[in-house]
């Protein structure tokens, strides 16, 4: 309702899971605690929630179970939220509102992913649909966040609808770099003796990272040449980064609502820029 008739992207659930299971240190300090009280009914429960969050732990969770790879093995999850968002979109609808939702699927790395994700998202949609006698137009689009997706745009265009560059982990996949770690040790340093220009997880490193989003944006127009392409990510609000999308050829940037002017502000400049043919 309040998008009253605009496009709205929604991304599928993508963190880790261990951002959903609780801290295994303070479940071991509870079975200690129920062990010593003698609760042997609670205890037998939290025992099975430790084995559970043993067997969900990953040694590097940002590369493991998330994105679309969750959406595959547990695909329970997914599917409740694209049925979530179809009965509201079909909802307002009926109210008489124009809705047209989109939904991103991220984390792509391989066109296969999509080929078994997208037709039981896509039928979903269709259900609901048809349980509620409404229908409203809708895409399916992938975000584009490793390297592998970028040089294979080509091929996952072959089903996408639209894409969506996520800078962030795009970055920290190219660099090698994980965002938490590196702030909390090397990269101040690294600022400092200059062995990197700027923060990359801030302003766009469009030497690397850069020729990787040119070269998607070239295979995927290929394929689709009027095909929507999108920033999501802290760059999206960065003026400096948001120049270099709009000479990419980008249609959007989506950045924190605190960011909003400024990204408006640079938008419109690179835009009259463009248009004036001043060089920036």
């Amino acid at each position: 309702r309040a998008m009253n008739g605009r496009t709205i992207i929604i991304r599928l659930i993508d963190p880790p899971l261990h951002e959903f299971i609780p801290d295994k240190e303070v479940v071991l300090q509870e079975i200690y605690d129920l062990k010593i009280a003698g609760k042997t009914a609670e205890l037998s429960e939290k025992l099975g929630l430790l084995k559970s969050i043993e067997a969900l732990h990953e040694s590097n969770p940002m590369m493991g179970m998330r994105g679309v790879r969750l959406s595959i093995l547990m695909s329970d999850i997914v599917t409740m939220q694209v049925r979530a968002i179809f009965e509201a979109a079909c909802r307002v609808a009926a109210e008489g509102v124009p809705v047209q939702p989109e939904i991103m699927i991220p984390l792509v790395a391989h066109l296969n992913e999509l080929k078994v994700i997208q037709p039981q998202l896509d039928a979903v949609a269709k259900q609901v649909m048809k349980e509620s006698g409404v229908t409203v137009p809708y895409l399916f689009g992938s975000m584009i966040e490793l390297p592998r997706a970028c040089v294979t745009a080509d091929e996952i265009t072959q089903l996408a609808d639209f894409l969506s560059f996520g800078t962030n982990d795009l970055t920290q996949m190219t660099f090698g770099f994980s965002r938490d770690d590196v702030e909390a040790s090397f990269l101040a340093e690294y600022l400092k003796r200059g062995i990197l220009p700027s923060n990359p997880f801030q302003t766009l490193d469009v030497n690397g990272v850069g020729v990787l989003i040119k070269d998607a944006i070239r295979l995927s127009r290929k394929i689709k040449p009027m095909i929507q392409i999108g920033v999501c990510g802290e760059h999206g609000g960065d003026p400096e980064s948001i120049h270099f999308f709009h000479k990419s050829g980008l249609d959007y940037v989506s950045c924190s609502p605190l960011r909003i002017p400024v990204a408006r502000l640079a938008a419109a400049q690179a835009n009259l820029q463009d248009h004036v043919g001043v060089k920036s």
